[in-house]
C-alpha cells in the first residue's frame, strides 16, 4: 500500500467535497444565520482537512488495487464523518450519532431520517441533505475521476470499487470519458426533472430537492408527509418515471442515445426489471382492491408508486404501506432486497444478480437430470464467465450473512423481529422506510445509538456492495507492498 499517494488523493477528494458544502451555505447567507455559519465552518474545516492530506508527497502516480479500494472506502468514510458537521454545528442534530446517521443515509441514498419535523429545518440544511443524495447517487469517486485525470489508468480500481453491479463495463474506451459521460447523463436527467416538477406545481426549491432525491434514488423530502403532501397525480407520475429511469442502467441509456431505442428492448436485465416492477404493481393493486375495498384506480395508483419507489430503493411515499395487507408488505420486502439494475443509482442486490443466480440454479437442476449436458449461463445471448458467476454467488452469500447478523444485533437491542428484518433490509438495500415503528410515516429517531450505528454500517456496506469495506478487516490489506 502506498499510503502517501493514497492520502494525497483522499485529500483532493475531501477538498472538493468541502467546496460542495458552500453551495447550501450560499443559499442560507443573510437569511438563516445559524445555518449558513454552520455550513461555511463545516466547508472550511473539510477543506482544511483535505488540504493537509493533499500535502502528502506523491511517491508515484500509479494506482493499484489496494490504493483504489482504500481511496473509495476511505473517501466514503471521510465524506460521512465530515458531512455530519453541518447538522451538528447548526444545532439541528446535537447528537453526533444522529448527524452521522443522517449523513450516511444521504450519501448512500438510503433516505432514512432521524428528523421528526423536516419542514422546520432551515433551507440550507434541507439542500445539504438533498445534495448528499445527488453526490452519492452516481458516486463521489466517479465524479472525482471525471475531474482529476492525473490519476491515470489505475482509476479503474476506484471505479470498480464504487460502481454497483457484478461487472463494471466502460461505456466508452477511456475511463475518464466514461465517468464524464455517466455524470453528463445524470445531470441532463436532473435538469429535465426539475423543469417538469416545477411546471407540475412544485416550487423551484422543492423541485430541486425532490429531483436530487429521485435521480439518486434517495428519498429525502422537504415535507413531513413526503410526496403525499402534494396530492398531485402529475407530480407522482413524473417522479415514478424518473425513479424508474434512475433504477435502470445509465450505461444502457448512453447506448440508447448512440444506437437507438431498440437497445432497451433487447436488454434482458432492463426487461426483467420492468417486468418485476409491473407484476408487483398489479399484485399489490389487486390485493388492495380485494382486502381494503379501495377503488381500482386508487389502488393501482398507490401500488405503482410504492412498487417503483421500493424497487428502485428511493423510499418516497404517497401512502402508509405499513397498513397494507401482509401479502403486499411481503412483496415490498422482496423488492427491497432485489433492488434496481446494475449501473444504476439504486441499491439492493441488483436484478442482474438475481437473474444470474436463477439461471445458474436452473442449470444445476438440469445437470442433475443430464450429467453430461454442457450448460452455459447466457445473458443477452452471450455466455457469462465463470468468474462473474462465482463472484455473484459469493456476493449473495455475504449479503445474506450480513443481513442475518445485523438482524440478530438489532433484535438483541430490542426491535421486534418483523421490524428488525425490515430495518436491516431497508438499510442494506438503501431503501429508507421499513415497517412498524420505522414505516413510511415514522422515522429512526427513537432507536438507540447502538442500533443506529449498526444500521449506519449496513447503509455503507449496502452502497459499496460489501466487499469494498469488508476487505478493510483483513490485516494483509494494510501491509506495505510496493509491487501493487
Amino acid at each position: 500500500m502506498d499510503y502517501r499517494f493514497t492520502l494525497s488523493v483522499l485529500g483532493k477528494l475531501t477538498f472538493g467535497y468541502g467546496l460542495c458544502m458552500l453551495i447550501p451555505g450560499l443559499l442560507s447567507f443573510h437569511q438563516e444565520e445559524h445555518a449558513w455559519k454552520a455550513l461555511f465552518i463545516s466547508a472550511f474545516a473539510t477543506m482544511i482537512v483535505g488540504g493537509i492530506l493533499a500535502r502528502f508527497r506523491q511517491e508515484r502516480h500509479h494506482l493499484g488495487i489496494r490504493e483504489g479500494i482504500a481511496i473509495v472506502g476511505g473517501g466514503w468514510l471521510l465524506a460521512s464523518i465530515l458531512g455530519a458537521l453541518p447538522y451538528l454545528l447548526s444545532g439541528v442534530l446535537p447528537n453526533y450519532i444522529d448527524a452521522l446517521f443522517e449523513t450516511v443515509s444521504g450519501l448512500t441514498t438510503t433516505g432514512a431520517s432521524v428528523f421528526s419535523d423536516i419542514e422546520a429545518l432551515p433551507a440550507g440544511i434541507l439542500l445539504w441533505r438533498s445534495l448528499t443524495h445527488w453526490l452519492g447517487g452516481m458516486g463521489i469517486i466517479v465524479l472525482f475521476i471525471a475531474f482529476l485525470p492525473e490519476i491515470g489508468a489505475g482509476a479503474i480500481h476506484m471505479f470498480r470499487a464504487e460502481v454497483p453491479g457484478p461487472s463494471t463495463d466502460r461505456v466508452v474506451p477511456r475511463l475518464r470519458d466514461t465517468a464524464i459521460t455517466l455524470w453528463g447523463i445524470y445531470t441532463v436527467f436532473t435538469v429535465i426533472e426539475i423543469l417538469l416538477l416545477y411546471v407540475a406545481g412544485m416550487s423551484l426549491f422543492d423541485a430541486i430537492n425532490h429531483t436530487f432525491a429521485t435521480l439518486a434514488t434517495g428519498g429525502f423530502s422537504t415535507k413531513n408527509t413526503s410526496i403525499l403532501h402534494f396530492d398531485s397525480l402529475a407530480i407522482e407520475l413524473i417522479i415514478v418515471l424518473f425513479m424508474t429511469i434512475a433504477g435502470g442502467n445509465f450505461g444502457l441509456y448512453f447506448l440508447v442515445w448512440k444506437k437507438g431505442w431498440r437497445r432497451l428492448l433487447h436488454d434482458f436485465e432492463f426487461k426483467a426489471y420492468l417486468s418485476i416492477m409491473g407484476i408487483s404493481t398489479l399484485l399489490i393493486g389487486l390485493n388492495l382492491v380485494f382486502s381494503s375495498n379501495l377503488p381500482f384506480g386508487q389502488s393501482l395508483r398507490e401500488a405503482l408508486f410504492a412498487a417503483s419507489s421500493i424497487m428502485t430503493t428511493t423510499g418516497f411515499a404517497t401512502a402508509d404501506f405499513d397498513q397494507w395487507p401482509a401479502f403486499s408488505r411481503m412483496i415490498l420486502l422482496i423488492l427491497m432486497l432485489v433492488g434496481g439494475s446494475a449501473g444504476s443509482t439504486a441499491g439492493g442486490m441488483k436484478v442482474i444478480r438475481v437473474l444470474l443466480l436463477s439461471k445458474q440454479s436452473w442449470n444445476e437442476l438440469q445437470r442433475d437430470l443430464h450429467p453430461k449436458m454442457v450448460l452455459n449461463v447466457k445473458i443477452d445471448g452471450k455466455p457469462v464467465s465463470s468468474s462473474i458467476l462465482q463472484t455473484t454467488g459469493q456476493f449473495f452469500f455475504v449479503f445474506m450473512l450480513t443481513f442475518a447478523l445485523a438482524t440478530l444485533l438489532v433484535s438483541a437491542a430490542g426491535l421486534e423481529p418483523w421490524e428488525a428484518i425490515g430495518a436491516v433490509a431497508a438499510m442494506l438495500g438503501n431503501v429508507g422506510p421499513a415497517f412498524g415503528s420505522l414505516g413510511p410515516t415514522q422515522n429512526y429517531s427513537g432507536l438507540s445509538d447502538f442500533v443506529k450505528m449498526v444500521l449506519t454500517a449496513c447503509m455503507l456496506l449496502g452502497r459499496l456492495e460489501l466487499f469494498t469495506l469488508l476487505i478493510f478487516l483483513r490485516p494483509e490489506f494494510w501491509r506495505m507492498h510496493r509491487n501493487w
